[in-house]
């Protein structure tokens, strides 16, 4: 118990042994009287006597995405209840509807939300826009940001990128890596065709070139698998994603430290990282992914299509689960492979835990006092334990940790080399570019990989141009 809530109970308890000696009874707990205690006034437990919160403020509402996730926030907000008297609501939109549902309502400057757990993509609007709240001093001042991984807390907090100024508490740290077969990568035939035909041991690939040998190798039409599964719908931003890993791989970006593109996100790298991408998804892809997204990747793995396949850490459960996929027993996990020089990066995914600022600051304080409450350190450990993906640095090199699921080593590891897309307040229609032009080449065959990179190139330079975020 902490040092407020013993002075708190000493004060109430005080106070109740005042108001008896004036003759006036104490208050009982509700659903409680004194004939059910024998007639004696009730010992109030703790917990309950901490159920009064300060401001009035009973519960706090949490708008999220739906998914497994939120569901494992909405366990923890039970445990803050029963430990506060503050109820959580943990409000889920599906997917497809989140951020314009989001949007809309801070556009009017509503305040049906405490807080957000928004897309790490979303911190230039949210806070330029006047959607969040300043958390710089919060984080700083309570030690908090320096318990989280230095990558999330650029990716999932800071705006503008290199500021120091910090808009939300990372929560839930995801990134793109690989599900693979072992069961076919260790099956003795397996393992002694591959060496015969590539000249290697078949093994979890370490770089891009034997991760091509073992797409092509793997890809048999007429027995119904594929190398891998990777994204093909170019909605909202699935095909960035997908793109992403290699490009991060190939040291490519989005940007310099000017916000510059030209010549940046159309260097040569890109358009070799792009290249790539299109070679996996014309040589070694199973049929039919051309919507493909994290469900349809998972659904392809788990039919026995796809010997490897791209995902999501956070849709990585599935695929250990027997109920699920036949193959459960038999999967491994890692971390996207280097680039030709020797380049490391994988697609950030994930979100931050923001408070909007259009709520009461008697909401805005109890929304801070349960986002401390969540960045220590045992409910970290609770909230990995769950499933969430914690960005606390001690929680990630816990052994507890790593051994908790197959798939956590690798999720540690890529979280150390994970890059973002754009997060400015135009992220929006830079990512319809790059998403339609990334469709055009890859599913529909159009254009060069040059020729794409120089058109998202010229659009993008526009788009920033006219936010002005760079100079013509």
């Amino acid at each position: 118990m902490s040092n407020n809530k013993v002075l708190y109970f000493l004060i109430m308890l005080l106070a109740a042994f005042a108001l008896a000696a004036c003759g006036t009874p104490a208050a009982q707990p509700s659903g409680e009287t004194g004939a059910e205690t024998g007639g004696e006034a009730p010992v109030v437990p703790e917990e309950e006597e901490a159920a009064a919160p300060a401001g009035g403020v009973t519960q706090i509402n949490i708008l999220w995405a739906q998914w497994d996730p939120a569901d494992y926030l909405q366990q923890i907000g039970n445990m803050y209840e029963a430990e506060t008297g503050i109820k959580v609501n943990v409000v889920q939109e599906p997917w497809a509807s989140f951020q314009d549902r989001f949007f809309t309502e801070m556009a009017a400057g509503g305040d049906s939300w405490d807080i957000v757990v928004g897309d790490s993509q979303w911190l230039g609007a949210g806070s330029t826009q006047g959607h969040y709240m300043d958390l710089t001093e919060f984080l700083t001042s309570t030690g908090i940001a320096d318990t989280v991984t230095p990558a999330s807390l650029t990716y999932y907090a800071e705006y503008p990128t290199g500021s120091g100024t910090y808009w939300a508490y990372p929560t839930e740290g995801d990134a793109d890596g690989w599900a693979y077969r072992r069961d076919l990568f260790e099956d003795p035939e397996e393992m002694a065709a591959f060496e015969e035909e590539y000249g290697y041991p078949l093994d979890v690939p370490q770089n891009y070139e034997q991760f091509l040998d073992i797409a092509r190798f793997f890809t048999r039409p007429e027995e119904g698998l594929y190398g891998v599964a990777i994204y093909g719908q170019n909605g909202y931003d699935s095909m960035v994603m997908g793109v992403e890993n290699t490009m991060f791989a190939w040291g490519a970006s989005w940007q310099d430290e000017n916000n510059n593109v030209l010549g940046v996100v159309n260097s040569e790298r890109a358009v070799e990282a792009l290249e790539v991408y299109k070679e996996l998804w014309d040589c070694c892809s199973p049929p039919g992914m051309s919507s493909a997204f994290f469900n349809e990747v998972n659904d392809a793995y788990i039919s026995g299509q796809a010997a490897m396949a791209m995902n999501f850490f956070a849709f990585f459960p599935a695929l250990v689960n027997p109920e699920v996929n036949p193959y459960a027993e038999s999967t491994g996990f890692f971390a996207n492979p280097e680039g030709p020089y020797g380049d490391r990066g994988a697609a950030l995914g994930g979100q931050g835990m923001s408070v909007i600022n259009y709520i009461s600051d008697e909401r805005k304080q109890a929304a801070l006092d349960f986002i401390e409450w969540f960045a220590q350190e045992e409910i970290q450990t609770e909230w990995a334990a769950l499933g969430g993906y914690t960005c606390n640095a001690n929680v990630l090199a816990s052994d507890v940790f790593r051994n908790a699921t197959p798939f956590n080593p690798a999720f540690a590891e890529t979280m150390t080399f994970v890059k973002d897309f754009w997060n400015v307040p135009v992220y929006d229609p830079l990512l319809q570019v790059a998403n339609r032009e990334f469709g055009a080449y890859i599913i529909e065959g159009r254009g060069t990989a040059q020729e794409t990179m120089d058109r998202i190139a010229e659009q993008h330079h526009q788009i920033l141009v006219e936010a002005g975020l760079i100079e013509e």
